[in-house]
């Protein structure tokens, strides 16, 4: 007597299991991740030299690797952003030039943006060398 055995079925790939394991990457990366707002510093695109920016009554802010210049003058950066909130207080149109030194890193450059946004300042002009 001869018996027939059943024909072997193959096991199909349950995709469950990888569905599963993608969803709990995607919630540990969503409670993970810093929903913190960054904050930019906005930078329009250059002018050219001739577009005859005025100059006159701006202030020039010298970045250093050593400290801050404010119109040829040595300052603490506190100090900084006290004259400048001074200063924009009495005419909110101030103008100021920043102009980073050789050496300064980019770190102490944005510091600096910082500062004076945070200080009032809203016409700033980078300067490059």
């Amino acid at each position: 007597m001869r018996f027939d055995s059943p024909a072997q079925h193959r096991r199909l790939i349950s995709l469950t299991p990888l569905i599963d394991v993608v969803f709990i990457l995607l919630v540990f990366f969503m409670l993970a991740s810093s929903l913190i707002r960054w904050h930019a510093v906005e930078m329009g695109a250059p002018a050219s030299a001739t577009a005859g920016t005025p100059v006159v009554g701006s202030w020039l802010v010298r970045v250093q690797p050593e400290g801050i210049d404010l119109n040829a003058e040595a300052i603490a950066a506190a100090n900084l952003a006290e004259r400048v909130a001074t200063r924009i207080g009495e005419d909110p149109s101030q103008r100021i030039l920043i102009q980073p030194a050789p050496g300064v890193s980019l770190q102490q450059l944005v510091d600096v943006l910082d500062l004076l946004r945070d200080a009032g300042a809203r016409h700033l002009t980078l300067l490059r060398l």
